[in-house]
């Protein structure tokens, strides 16, 4: 009785240490896939948005009189002079 009951705990054991080594890898690939679909989604996005536009100053072009510009940005009033 004694070497039944030793052979049914051992196979109950070795059955949960494969189901929770099934769960845990499971969940490790769900995981890796929900991060790699956003580093895609991150790396697409990037590509899609618009490129900055660097200003470029004609020195041919007559200078006109040059205003300042005054304007509030929330954190305090701005001044170009």
């Amino acid at each position: 009785m004694q070497s039944i009951r030793t052979l049914l705990l051992t196979v109950a054991g070795i059955a949960f240490t494969l189901m929770a080594f099934v769960f845990t890898a499971s969940l490790g690939l769900a995981l890796a896939g929900i991060v790699s679909v956003l580093m895609i989604g991150s790396a697409i996005s990037a590509r899609l948005s618009p490129k900055p536009v660097r200003a470029r100053a004609n020195r041919d072009a007559p200078r006109p009189a040059r205003e300042p510009r005054i304007w509030n940005d929330g954190r305090g009033t701005i001044i170009d002079l």
